[in-house]
């Protein structure tokens, strides 16, 4: 071997030994002969550096898995020989092998197994075994061993192919047959034998008993031996938590309803006379974790057993099972009522499940009403934070607390199916109780008691958030609890878990406010000041923009009187801040739009006359027009690239702010009602001369494309006149990213314009298109996948582009553009439908040249477009299917097929019986095809309804592809 590329294995080599060391092990696994060298490696102990050894192995499994089937009987005995060679060698070395040394091992062994067991070696398991013994080295191997089968045949999380799935199906078959008795006899021996002197090994042995009981004969492990030695060990402190996973792997099994009720009641009845069932008495809260999870496992099991009994009509069965169930429940609750969140979390699935039963059962007994009121007790208990939840950091712990809350709300929602009236009672006394004295109750009780009335909206389902009517009761609950809470001051708390809960409260229930308007200053106030927008912390801050935004929005029509004091008391919020004054502004750039959206939309919404939202709108937008034009001249001279990119992003913020104000507006008619179209023309004519800036392009052009967008749809034609200056800036110097976003800005002019904007598109066409050619015939490097990625989505933008165009009837913007250009745009069409593997792009390829067909293919089409469908639209119908990229297995790619049956409908329906001659005299016997297939394909293609050309057509190319 070379030596010097085997010390780049090291993990604390340089890096061109560890390069030189990658290229040594990609030549071996080429090599015809290096496993060879590595399988002698191993036999004899060559090397004694950990790093080569698992090299030698990596090499050797890549030899197993890929190229077994080129060696020869006698190589492939080596293999075998080599093995069982390096496993006797583990039993007599000094010192055992590296954890990962052992596990790379025991993946080779059990390559060869799923490669030999069904031919070559079907005594794998047996040879072994009689080299293993009961050493305790060699028992570590062959448990690693079958660790590794498992994971080869049921590991769940490795996609098989069918071949693949059908071979383990077999092995685990044969292996039931031949092996699985006497395996399950070494596993009781090594239980047997090490369970008190090495703990090790007997958790290893627990595992893989429970990794195989899914598999196997259940009868072989739930007999009375195995079971009695497993509950031996749920009272040994280092062995308990594997035999409660194994136990747990047991009760999982799929087996007939009674029998498994029977399993998990004789299961409980020992557990419980051990004392197990005594959690407060059990302090190792690891153990309680697995020990919660075991009889979440019992529970579902039994409720399991009870849904298929009840539904075989069993009813006597399901009785007792139900009793076995409801003799649970106490335990269940001790295990969820549990202050460490995971022991309670692993037993929320019985929970549910039990509440899913009851809401089925007609009528609660007093011992089952006392049940669901328990759980709904534990559950607000349990939904509360502890001292130690970190608000300005959240880390792991916080986002594990906020996934445990979510399971929670799924118990509440259960809960309030099972029993919506106690569960409206229980959280208005906890409500009611805890906002009485908020000033003297710790945050985490009054945070719980506000996030259970915001949880009730969704438990307890209206339409349209109607929660204030019908329903008295419910109605008159929940207007009493939200009078109390904007009336209460607990708004002014201090923290930000009860500031941020209280205003998501009053937004998800706003039709309150239309009930009782006169809470709407309160809470207004409240958003506006020191508790809201101007709080201290930049979390609540940024929150409350956006829920301000949705309060105001959702309230409009109560608003009419706050609006001016709300605009002024909001104007310090909308600065831009420009990257110079280093003033710190109380809002990101992203909350402010929020704020101007909502400045927009009290605006549009008022009541005021078209004058006065026209002063209104100018008010708002003039100081960032006047603050666009100053920084713009402040980027043209800016030498420094940090500072040009503060200030392009300030430009940008602004043009995105005068955006977002639009968003009050819905089309052109309430701009112009607004009187607001000559402000926002004035904006146009503010911004547009960033386009023309060489500095920062990207960042600029972004921002006003959305402008541009946002225009369309507010001003409609009077954009117009700005759109052929826009273009032809925003063509210059341009990359594919720049392209890609400005083709969808083209193709909404034209879809919305449509023949109003024909003279400009003739215009522009051939510029764009020569821009987008010069981008894609870029040299790329052959690896650079982003790069690959950008021409593919700009080629996919093209082809929009000209479906644009073509399908709004404007082929005459193609047609205009002379013969060798439309040429030139037809000719790339073909090769987008068959030469790029990108389904997407070929299926608009295909609707492209349809939609061509359709328009020119005639008797009066243009001169020579008939010999272009024969020559090249024709054969790309059939070039394109039968490409080896052409997936038919694919949806896109399927979508791509129909389109294509399309255009070769269209074509029958524009040329007629001309069309059948070519295809039958010309083109399909020019593919070698049969005959009787062209005769069918053709009778096909003359079907009125197109789907069953479609089918046919998919089945026609299934069978022509090998």
């Amino acid at each position: 071997m070379d030596e010097q590329a085997l010390l780049g294995l090291n993990p604390n080599a340089d890096a061109d030994f560890r390069q030189r060391a990658l290229a040594y092990f990609e030549q071996l696994k080429i090599s015809q002969d290096a496993w060879q060298v590595c399988a002698e490696a191993l036999a004899q102990s060559i090397y004694s550096d950990d790093h080569i050894k698992f090299f030698c192995f990596q090499v050797l499994e890549h030899q197993v898995k890929f190229k077994y089937s080129e060696l020869t009987e006698v190589q492939q005995q080596l293999i075998r020989e080599t093995l069982i060679t390096w496993l006797q060698a583990q039993m007599l070395n000094p010192q055992p092998e590296k954890t990962f040394i052992r596990n790379k091992a025991a993946q080779v062994f059990a390559l060869l197994f799923v490669t030999e067991y069904l031919t070559k070696w079907p005594k794998f398991f047996f040879d072994i075994l009689s080299v293993v013994d009961l050493n305790p080295r060699g028992v570590d191997m062959y448990l690693r061993i079958l660790m590794a089968v498992d994971a080869e045949l049921v590991d769940r999380d490795v996609v098989h192919t069918s071949e693949e799935a059908r071979r383990n199906t077999l092995l685990k078959d044969t292996m039931r047959e031949q092996c699985i008795p006497s395996l399950v006899e070494s596993w009781y021996q090594i239980l047997q034998n090490y369970q008190y002197n090495n703990s090790e090994l007997t958790c290893q042995c627990l595992e893989v008993v429970g990794a195989y009981v899914s598999w196997i004969d259940l009868s072989l492990i739930a007999n009375e031996r195995f079971i009695n030695m497993l509950l031996g060990h749920m009272s040994v402190e280092v062995l308990r938590e594997e035999a409660c996973d194994c136990l747990f792997e047991i009760v999982n099994k799929g087996m007939d309803p009674i029998d498994k009720t029977k399993l998990v009641e004789s299961l409980c009845q020992v557990l419980q006379s051990a004392g197990l069932f005594s959690i407060d008495q059990e302090d190792d809260v690891d153990f309680l974790a697995r020990f919660s999870k075991l009889v979440n496992g019992m529970g579902q099991a039994l409720i399991a057993s009870w849904t298929k009994l009840i539904k075989n009509g069993d009813m006597k069965s399901a009785q007792d099972t139900l009793q076995a169930i409801e003799a649970k429940v106490a335990l269940m609750l001790q295990l969820l009522i549990h202050e460490d969140d995971d022991i309670s979390s692993n037993i929320i699935g019985f929970c549910y499940d039990y509440l899913h039963i009851l809401k089925q059962l007609s009528a609660l007994s007093d011992q089952q009403k006392a049940n669901v009121e328990a759980i709904m007790l534990a559950v607000m208990k349990k939904l509360t934070y502890d001292e130690e939840y970190n608000f300005e950091n959240e880390g792991e712990d916080e986002a594990m607390f906020v996934e445990y809350r979510k399971q929670l709300k799924l118990l509440l929602d259960r809960l309030a199916q099972v029993s919506p009236e106690l569960l409206l009672a229980s959280v208005r006394r906890v409500f009611n109780t805890t906002l009485q004295n908020w000033q003297t109750t710790r945050f985490m009780e009054v945070e719980v008691a506000i996030r259970l009335l915001y949880m009730l909206a969704e438990a307890l389902p209206v339409s349209h958030g109607a929660h204030f009517s019908g329903d008295v009761t419910k109605a008159t609950a929940l207007q009493d609890m939200m009078r109390t809470l904007v009336t209460s001051g607990v708004s002014a708390y201090q923290h930000t878990s009860v500031t941020l809960e209280f205003f998501e409260t009053v937004v998800r229930y706003e039709k309150f406010f239309a009930v009782e308007p006169q809470h709407i200053p309160t809470v207004l106030m409240a958003f506006l000041d020191h508790r809201g927008l101007r709080h201290t912390s930049p979390k609540v801050r940024s929150r409350t923009a956006y829920l301000f935004s949705r309060f105001v929005k959702s309230l409009n029509k109560q608003m009419n009187p706050f609006i001016e004091d709300v605009l002024n008391r909001i104007q310090d919020l909308m600065e831009l801040s420009p990257p110079e004054n280093g003033y710190q502004a109380l809002l990101s750039s992203d909350d402010q739009l929020f704020i101007y959206e909502t400045a927009g939309v009290l605006i549009v919404n008022s009541e005021y006359s078209a004058e006065r939202k026209q002063v209104l709108m100018r008010n708002l937008l003039t100081p960032l027009m006047e603050k666009f034009k100053v920084l713009l001249e402040k980027l043209m001279m800016a030498q420094d690239e940090d500072r040009q990119m503060a200030l392009a992003d300030c430009l940008n913020h602004a043009v995105g702010f005068a955006s977002r104000t639009s968003k009050a507006f819905s089309n052109k008619q309430t701009v112009k009602q607004c009187g607001c179209s000559e402000v926002y023309l004035d904006c146009l004519q503010t911004f547009l001369p960033a386009l023309s800036c060489p500095l920062q392009k990207e960042v600029l052009r972004s921002g006003v494309r959305t402008f541009l967008h946002r225009m369309i749809i507010c001003l409609e034609e009077e954009v117009l006149p700005f759109i052929p200056s826009a273009s032809e800036h925003m063509l210059k110097d341009c990359e594919a990213k720049d392209l890609q976003e400005f083709i969808p800005l083209i193709n909404q002019i034209t879809a919305k314009f449509k023949t109003q904007v024909s003279p400009f598109l003739q215009q522009m066409f051939m510029p764009l298109l020569h821009a987008i050619f010069e981008v894609l015939l870029l040299p790329a490097e052959e690896n650079d996948q982003s790069a690959a990625l950008e021409k593919q989505m700009l080629r996919r933008s093209y082809f929009a582009f000209l479906q644009t165009v073509t399908g709004s009837g404007m082929s005459e913007v193609i047609a205009n553009q002379g013969a060798e250009n439309v040429e030139r745009v037809l000719f790339t069409v073909i090769q987008g439908a068959v030469d790029y593997p990108d389904p997407i792009a070929q299926k608009t390829c295909f609707i492209i040249l349809s939609k061509l067909v359709e328009l020119w293919g005639g008797k009066d089409g243009p001169v020579g477009f008939a010999d272009f469908v024969y020559k090249h639209i024709v054969p790309a119908c059939f070039l394109a299917p039968l490409k080896q990229t052409f997936d038919l297995a694919d949806a896109q790619t399927v979508l791509a097929l129909s389109e294509c049956a399309v255009t070769l409908k269209t074509i029958h329906l524009k040329r007629g019986p001309e069309c059948i001659q070519y295809l039958q005299q010309d083109y399909l016997p020019s593919l070698q095809v049969a005959p009787e297939i062209i005769q069918e394909f053709c009778q096909a293609l003359q079907q009125p309804d197109a789907k069953v050309f479609k089918n046919y057509l998919k089945v026609f190319f299934q069978r022509a592809k090998p």
